[in-house]
């Protein structure tokens, strides 16, 4: 085994996935004081720009392709940016030769296992959701290794390469402090705190039914802290502001982006946290115990996050409010029900926390570092 030890990331476009290959990195980065190298091949998203630089990782980009489940001119066109994305996986791959790849699934990592299937690199992949992702159930033919987050997941995968690590979560989040919160972000701790986490891209029907109550939740003093999305955040500032309030002075914060110090910090002075059911977003609430109301995003690939907030309500975790339930009156009536009821907080907390696995990126780093020994 050579000296410095070299493994390709590859994944989606979102924080489901860049979060946990992130934490992985992290892991591996442990493992390997000697030497790592890591290069990640994605699509063209600026979040994973964004996360991946920040993380110090190189990146190419790949084009992708995406096949819908209905019909469209562009399933015709993505006909032909497969193999585009195919050979450029292959000649990034060519250069670069890793010793394993980890892939987290989406359209940007099919082919890239492709082509380090087609070189004999090992592979291990990664499912996140409770319904596992069709990119990888169909990767999962040419890998050595499949890691999944929920047991429900075991049916889609051949049992004798798949075991259950839950999803990584990254380092700062368990970092986070109330204290420094309170000061990073202008609260108080004296108050209630909602912190609205509407993943990474932020979430419009989280951000419209929190607008619609935002002068109820004020007027109960309810501070409310809000990671809106970069696309959504100038015109929630602009709607906020017309409507008299000032932003940072009246016990409502609208942030952009969280990143993971700021989200460990939110989490750690949250008295309740309003979310979607991303499987990145679920494991943070674990990892800290946080009582949650979770919203499925409606259109998710499989149905995955409407399965994840069952999976999670099933034990008493969360409270699930369907988006066609997200009306300003129930929105309202349960967060002020959840936040009058401290001992029925601390008992979701508590039930969350068995969807956290400590050990998730230490077992997957663990599992990548088993192949490549074995090369």
């Amino acid at each position: 085994m050579a000296d410095t030890i070299r493994v390709v990331l590859t994944g989606g476009v979102s924080g489901g996935h860049m979060f946990p290959l992130i934490a992985v990195a992290q892991s591996l980065r442990k493992r390997f004081p000697g030497g790592i190298e890591f290069l990640f091949i994605g699509s063209q998203g600026h979040f994973e720009s964004d996360e991946i630089a920040e993380a110090a990782i190189p990146m190419k980009r790949v084009v992708t392709a995406k096949w819908r489940r209905y019909f469209s001119l562009l399933n015709i066109v993505d006909c032909f940016k497969a193999p585009i994305g195919f050979l450029q996986a292959l000649w990034y791959l060519f250069f670069f030769m890793p010793d394993a790849v980890f892939a987290k699934g989406g359209a940007a990592s099919v082919p890239v296992v492709l082509a380090a299937w087609l070189y004999r690199i090992p592979i291990l992949i990664h499912d996140s959701d409770a319904v596992a992702g069709r990119a990888n159930r169909f990767l999962s033919h040419f890998v050595q290794r499949i890691a999944i987050a929920y047991p429900s997941a075991h049916k889609f995968f051949p049992a004798e390469k798949t075991a259950l690590t839950g999803n990584p979560v990254r380092e700062e989040i368990l970092l986070g402090d109330a204290t420094r919160a309170a000061e990073r972000f202008k609260l108080s701790l004296e108050k209630p705190i909602l912190f609205v986490f509407g993943g990474s891209l932020g979430a419009q029907v989280l951000n419209a039914a929190v607008l619609h109550i935002l002068p109820r939740l004020l007027e109960k003093n309810i501070q409310v802290l809000h990671q809106t999305g970069t696309k959504n955040h100038e015109a929630i500032v602009a709607a906020v502001e017309a409507a008299g309030l000032k932003i940072g002075e009246s016990g409502y914060v609208p942030q952009a982006f969280f990143k993971a110090d700021e989200v460990a910090d939110a989490l750690a002075a949250a008295t309740l946290v309003l979310s979607r059911a991303g499987a990145s977003s679920i494991a943070e609430l674990a990892a800290t115990g946080k009582a949650a109301i979770l919203v499925p995003l409606v259109g998710a690939a499989n149905d995955e996050q409407r399965m994840n907030a069952y999976d999670v309500a099933a034990l008493g975790g969360a409270l699930v409010l369907e988006e066609a339930n997200l009306g300003e009156h129930i929105l309202f009536e349960k967060i002020e029900e959840l936040l009058g009821n401290p001992e029925l907080r601390r008992e979701m907390g508590e039930k969350l926390r068995a969807f956290f696995h400590p050990d998730a990126a230490d077992a997957i780093a663990s599992g990548i570092y088993d192949l490549i020994q074995s090369r």
